[in-house]
């Protein structure tokens, strides 16, 4: 009883280091449930670091390029701004920025390494789908997170090593591009190996505050490091990431097949009982393939395809964001006063907060209406006049703009939470796949690589306008969303009308899966 069975034997060479030790200091093997907890947390903390890193470049920008507020690029420009007093130009005069992000074009070339990390972000996301399908996600996933930190911390080294040479942070910020691609295809095809589609939206929902966490988490790291010099900004976040990927090395089982574990101790897996309808929210198809899905073929499964559009532009919303809030909050004027880097940093972390909300709201809803689509359209059109209220009242004072701040988050990061976990887990499942696995990183990679290009643009399309007019940009966001939106009119039709076929169909089960809704 207190040995391992001896059929296991073979499993457990493909079993992480971590869960061989743990078994034998057990002495049993470990539980589904336990395998499932183990994968959630650790599959967490991990994306949690890919985002941490993801986002000190915000808070760095302020540092390498600290732009005038009000268009008072140079100290030397007389400027009269009643807001403005003497000690906030005599503190931006003295930060002398980093050549050569400090000059007239630094906001533009800041936007230049945004979307160079951004495009080799989204191109390698397509390859590391593919890649991901095809060998130990564990592995990958090790080296992905190694990769990345080690280029994120080289990125810092300019500042130690006093380099002014553009093109090699622009290189450093593709080769980090590169190796972010390997994230999120890997923990979302381990997370769906692991998990039915029973409350996926709901778990996928709380499991996706690692992006808001993250967020969060190199918001504060990077504001807290930046008064040391802005390249521990980088080289901290580059190293806990590292640190990270050995654990992922460690301890993290891809799925249960490779550990021997007993799929019948979980609900979601257990055998349906007779004349039980075994449907998917959605996704329905009568074409059942044997082999692996190809990346062609994975772009035919419905929803693949709106889902994708409808994710480049809300990701090209959120992203901004991501890379452009701390910039906007320490060059807008709040009650007057213009908040430091730092204070700027730390209080777009509210942004992220949302974020966590919206995600797990979003995926709530979506599990009890069993309407992807129409949570994520309406989350996405909801957003246009939160943005709008955002850019024209954050700036009265400190209370709004945190309140504003905080049901926009919510509201952009919802349907992007969602598309990219349990739509994504749900389109990598799909019935047409025969519940072949392997075919969810592709799937994801598809979906979220070609969010990512729209992450790219919008960033980039930021460094050029924002010098102009953040009025702009937002106008830019506001109808971005409303296209991401429009993406999923006929996914939205589609629900809409099984919702009323169900509700008009006296014998149907009010648990029942939606019928067929793409063709």
């Amino acid at each position: 009883m207190g040995s391992l069975p001896e059929p296991i034997m073979d499993e457990n060479y493909s079993k992480p280091p971590g869960i061989r030790v743990m078994e034998r200091a057990k002495k049993s093997s470990l539980s589904f449930k336990t395998y499932q907890a183990i994968v959630l947390i650790v599959t967490f903390f991990a994306y949690t670091s890919y985002h941490a890193t993801r986002k000190t470049t915000s808070i760095v920008k302020s540092a390498l390029d600290p732009q005038a507020p009000d268009g008072l690029k140079f100290p030397w420009q007389r400027h009269t701004n009643p807001v403005w007093n003497q000690s906030s130009k005599l503190s931006w005069m003295l930060k002398d920025g980093w050549v050569p992000f400090n000059g007239p074009d630094g906001t533009a070339l800041l936007g230049e390494l945004d979307v160079s990390f951004l495009f080799v972000y989204a191109m390698g996301m397509y390859f590391s789908g593919h890649v991901g399908d095809r060998m130990d996600l564990r592995i990958f996933l090790t080296i992905g997170m190694v990769g990345t930190g080690l280029f994120t911390a080289l990125f810092g080294v300019g500042y130690w090593a006093n380099l002014h040479f553009f093109y090699y942070y622009l290189i450093v910020q593709m080769m980090a591009g590169l190796f972010q691609s390997t994230g999120w295809p890997s923990v979302v095809a381990v997370v769906g190996n692991w998990f039915g589609k029973k409350k996926r939206g709901l778990i996928m929902g709380i499991w996706n505050a690692h992006t808001s966490v993250g967020n969060i988490t190199g918001s504060l790291v990077a504001s807290i490091l930046l008064k040391y010099g802005w390249g521990w900004s980088m080289v901290v976040p580059g190293s806990l990431i590292a640190a990270v990927g050995m654990v992922v090395f460690l301890f993290l089982p891809v799925h249960p097949e490779s550990v021997g574990a007993n799929k019948d101790e979980d609900e979601v897996f257990s055998p349906r009982k007779e004349g039980e309808e075994v449907t998917e929210p959605l996704l329905r198809s009568d074409r059942e393939e044997e082999s692996a899905v190809g990346f062609i073929e994975a772009w035919k499964i419905p929803g693949v395809a709106p889902f994708a559009l409808c994710l480049f532009f809300a990701k090209l919303v959120a992203y901004t964001f991501l890379y452009w809030l701390p910039f906007y909050i320490s060059h807008t004027a709040i009650e007057g006063k213009y908040l430091s880097n730092e204070e700027a940093g730390n209080l777009s972390t509210l942004f992220d907060v949302g974020g966590v909300v919206g995600g797990i709201l979003a995926g709530y809803i979506s599990d009890r209406l069993d309407a992807r689509a129409i949570t994520a359209a309406s989350f996405m059109y909801c957003a246009i006049p939160v943005l709008y209220f955002y850019r024209s009242y954050g700036h009265v004072s400190m209370t709004v703009n945190i309140i504003l701040m905080l049901i926009t988050g919510v509201f952009v990061n919802g349907p992007y939470a969602l598309i990219t976990t349990a739509v994504s887990a749900d389109l990598g499942t799909h019935c047409s796949l025969k519940g072949n696995s392997r075919a969810l990183a592709t799937v994801t990679a598809i979906i979220d690589g070609t969010g990512s290009i729209g992450a790219a643009i919008g960033p980039l399309l930021t460094g050029y306008i924002s010098a102009n007019s953040w009025s702009a940009v937002f106008t830019m966001l506001m109808g971005s969303a409303f296209v991401a939106g429009l993406f999923l009119t006929r996914l939205v039709v589609a629900e809409v009308g099984a919702k009323i076929q169900q509700l008009g169909s006296q014998g149907s089960s009010p648990r029942s899966r939606s019928p067929d809704l793409l063709v």
